[in-house]
């Protein structure tokens, strides 16, 4: 066996134990607020959130789940909000694509969090970008009360849910919402601000405030069913549609619904036959150096990633920091923009540091992107990215401008942008290859990705020495000892802060995958985003 050989599955077997810790995580946090919490939701005759979107979907459609990591190892001294206390993703309903919200009980009583608020809005931005119909099922005690101030008035805040409702209903995107459990004070905007609204009898409630509130508010005694159950919300005050006996028929009822939605003019991006590619996927696993650091061919992971492993490389011989080029995943056109982590000769016969990004990379990224949307094609970013060269050679060279060109490219782009980080995500490079500010469709993380603002062994070096420094004008001399032992510390913290679950916790990406998945993932976004027509691409001023 070669070293190349030993080399490969060394990455392979490292990777696989990564994936494995990952698929670990996301089934503990499939159990949501505990066993007892969802026994007592059994107990009441109600099915789970995750229960209901599989009753929901249909048999045969994968449930793409967005925000698995969402609030993970956050509000520890509340409780913990796994999956930031709301189920959602994409999946079909009565054969459409569809996102599905529905609120995880067994999580504070599907109490809306900081972080739930956050998750719901991204989920209905992908509603709202894609065109694609939305269903709730609600099941929410309201606003979490403990950090109210964290969820109540800003912009981005509770309130945007609602705004957001009326926006999607302005467009024509059908919404349909289920009351399944509570739904209190402000949140009972959300269903009714939706094109239809159900309920289940006995175990849905809909009301501004409950029978406590309304006692210590104007002395009326009243039980909460009288004063907002099914029949007081359906045959009294006609807030809600109709009313079913149970969970099941509920959502057999959207079923029916949704089977009745009419199409919507498609964006019309080009798809042929789906083809395999011919490299074997399970390589992946292999080509990808376990240690950051290392480089590697990153054509080698596309040709396993489109189509016959057919990649027509545009400016080969040119910028080559960056491979651009035109595939097929899973039978759509794409325009794929990769960080390229092989260490390189460039035309002048130097060498370029793979993962970097220079003045003619850049240049040539710039470029691709505008013809893509020229072209009517969307993009894949793949994300290995170190950041933009620096130094005065590359600084009196106009990196800025080119890389401002890159951005301005990219930002303006109007057909979909997907972006998968496969390791390395520093600095402006998460900014140039389309990191979550610039508006991907889906932004996916592989279980060895990193994000931050550098590397921990650099950003190590940069604080260590503003914190000795910090300490000398206190008249304080650091040991060699102290200062391994602080530096070592601010490797930890740092380390921890740029895993993948860190930032999935947060939702800067939409899921953490597998990277056998990733071409399913691609094709359902670009599926997802067929139903929007795609508005004409103007990039303003780009320097020359």
């Amino acid at each position: 066996m070669s070293n190349t050989d030993l080399t490969f599955n060394a990455n392979q077997d490292k990777n696989q134990r990564l994936q494995k810790i990952y698929q670990d995580l996301r089934l503990k946090i499939y159990h949501g607020g505990g066993v007892k919490a969802a026994a007592k939701q059994h107990d009441k005759g109600k099915l789970l959130a995750r229960e209901r979107i599989n009753y929901l979907k249909d048999k045969d459609a994968d449930f793409m789940e967005i925000g698995t990591f969402t609030g993970h190892d956050m509000y520890a001294e509340h409780g913990g909000c796994p999956s930031g206390g709301v189920v959602g993703g994409i999946t079909r309903v009565s054969g459409k694509l569809c996102v599905v919200v529905a609120n995880d009980a067994t999580v504070k009583a599907g109490a809306w969090f900081p972080i739930t608020a956050k998750k719901n809005l991204r989920l209905q931005e992908i509603a709202l970008e894609n065109h694609i119909p939305i269903i709730y099922l609600v099941d929410s005690a309201g606003v979490y009360l403990p950090l109210q101030d964290e969820i109540f008035p800003d912009k981005e805040h509770f309130g945007r849910i609602f705004r957001n409702n009326a926006i999607l209903s302005s467009k024509g995107i059908p919404q349909i919402a289920a009351v399944m459990g509570s739904c209190v004070a402000g949140g009972a905007y959300l269903p009714i601000m939706s094109d239809e609204a159900l309920i289940v009898d006995k175990t849905g409630s809909i009301f501004l405030a409950g029978s406590y509130l309304v006692k210590a508010a104007i002395g009326e005694t009243i039980d909460n069913e009288t004063l907002g159950g099914s029949i007081s919300q359906t045959d009294l005050s006609g807030v809600i549609d109709d009313r079913f006996p149970n969970d099941e028929a509920c959502l057999d009822r959207i079923k029916f619904l949704v089977d009745k939605i009419g199409d919507f003019n498609l964006a019309g991006f080009n798809r042929k036959k789906a083809l395999l590619p011919k490299g074997n996927s399970q390589d992946l696993n292999g080509i990808l150096p376990f240690e950051r650091s290392k480089p590697y061919a990153s054509i080698d992971i596309i040709k396993r990633l489109v189509d016959e492993s057919v990649f027509e490389e545009y400016k080969a011989n040119f910028g080559k920091t960056i491979l651009c080029g035109y595939a097929r995943i899973d039978g759509w056109a794409v325009g794929i923009v990769a960080n390229n982590r092989e260490i390189i000769k460039n035309k002048k016969g130097e060498m370029q540091f793979g993962g970097v990004i220079y003045s003619d990379s850049a240049d040539k990224a710039a470029r691709f992107i505008m013809n893509c949307n020229q072209k009517k094609i969307p993009l894949v970013f793949l994300q290995d990215v170190t950041g933009f060269m620096v130094g005065s050679r590359s600084e009196h060279g106009g990196i800025i401008k080119d890389g401002a060109k890159m951005v301005n490219a990219m930002s303006n782009s109007t057909v979909p942008k997907f972006t998968v980080i496969l390791g390395n995500s520093y600095g402006a490079g998460n900014y140039a290859m389309c990191g979550k500010a610039y508006d991907p469709r889906l932004i996916l993380a592989w279980p060895s990705a990193k994000i931050a603002v550098m590397g921990g062994e650099q950003a190590a070096q940069v604080l260590l020495q503003i914190e000795k420094a910090s300490l000398a004008k206190k008249g304080e001399d650091i040991t060699p000892e102290k200062e391994q032992e602080l530096l070592q510390k601010i490797i930890d913290r740092y380390n921890k802060q740029t895993t993948p679950e860190y930032a999935a916790s947060r939702l800067w990406v939409d899921e953490i995958i597998n990277p056998l998945d990733t071409r399913k993932w691609i094709s359902t976004g670009i599926e997802m985003a067929n139903h929007a027509p795609v508005q004409k691409y103007n990039v303003g001023v780009i320097q020359t």
